[in-house]
């Protein structure tokens, strides 16, 4: 049987799909499991020995069309579920299973507040699309596979981050309401007693500088924004005593190693589902704010103006520092 997984984006969302690709290749003898993502993410699935061929999608979907035609799938496994998915789906007229995205839900809980959102993670709902393959899901979490040649050695870093106890921090988020403003990324950096590694892209190098410059001891902490690929900052993450993430790609990466995670909500909930996936957490949340969640992914600026969602955030580092000392 060859079955092909249709998810696009993005890095979050593509590591969230990893059980299911092991399930599938494990549970269902002799499968060939195929995976259809665009270039952006294939470094995140091409390490991945669970799946045995990657379709990348550059610009055009008709030309990923003819290559995934030629591979005369038997079943595809729909986890993105958008129009672009449909047309594949459609041109190959095979046999197809799609994720349910609660679309009308979320609509309700965003613009109505109501709270039809089913307790179930995001994972889980995933893993319904295998039911009819007879494929269960076999609880061991999410997978991330790091090259060799990605692998970030310690030795390699300043001698105060040569152990596993520094805490890494994902100051980035692709929208600016489930990121913390840097007043408040500065009040967290200053509370945390142990190194600090901060993690994110070129753009957010200068708010890692500005930390950087706010903090008391710059031995004791590490501007990494833009230097390290994501599979080094997945390294950086793996090694880190735990992880301070907004809702980011890298939160669910740090779930996939089983590491402890303070994950911190804007406008955002995890009520949406895509909390961390079978590991340690606490969640960080301004709790009975009447505006959240605002949107179901974010906005460049808070639609209320006042961003209470973060500016009110307490930042409890030292009831952290305590449950989690080593």
């Amino acid at each position: 049987m060859k079955i092909l997984i249709l998810r696009f984006s993005s890095i979050g969302d593509i590591v969230l799909t990893t059980p299911v690709v092991r399930c599938l290749k494990e549970q269902v003898s002799g499968v060939e499991v195929h995976y259809a993502t665009k270039s952006a993410f294939k470094n995140i699935v091409s390490n991945n020995p669970y799946i045995d061929k990657v379709h990348i999608l550059d610009h055009s979907t008709n030309a990923l069309i003819t290559e995934l035609k030629n591979e005369q799938f038997d079943i595809i496994i729909d986890l993105h579920k958008n129009l672009r998915t449909k047309k594949i789906i459609w041109s190959l007229g095979v046999k197809s299973y799609s994720f349910n995205k609660l679309n009308i839900r979320k609509w309700l809980f965003v613009n109505w507040k109501l709270k039809t959102m089913p307790d179930k993670h995001i994972v889980d709902r995933y893993m319904e699309t295998l039911i009819p393959l007879g494929v269960h899901n076999d609880e061991k979490g999410l997978d991330y596979f790091i090259p060799e040649k990605d692998v970030v050695a310690l030795a390699d870093l300043p001698a105060a981050f040569q152990t596993e106890n520094y805490v890494a921090i994902a100051i980035g988020a692709q929208h600016a309401t489930k990121r913390l403003p840097i007043e408040k990324l500065k009040e967290l950096v200053q509370k945390i007693t142990l190194p600090i590694v901060l993690l994110g892209g070129k753009d957010d190098s200068p708010m890692a500088e500005e930390l950087v410059a706010s903090y008391p001891s710059k031995s004791l902490i590490l501007n990494t924004c833009g230097k390290y690929n994501l599979n080094q900052s997945a390294s950086i993450v793996q090694q880190a005593a735990y992880l301070y993430t907004h809702d980011t790609g890298l939160m669910h990466i740090a779930a996939a190693f089983k590491k402890r995670i303070v994950s911190i909500w804007g406008n955002t909930v995890p009520e949406f589902g895509m909390y961390p996936y079978k590991t340690e957490y606490v969640a960080w949340q301004v709790e009975n704010l009447p505006c959240r969640p605002c949107s179901k992914i974010g906005y460049n600026s808070c639609p209320k103006k006042h961003f209470k969602c973060m500016k009110d955030q307490t930042l409890p580092v030292h009831e952290i520092e305590a449950a989690w000392k080593k």
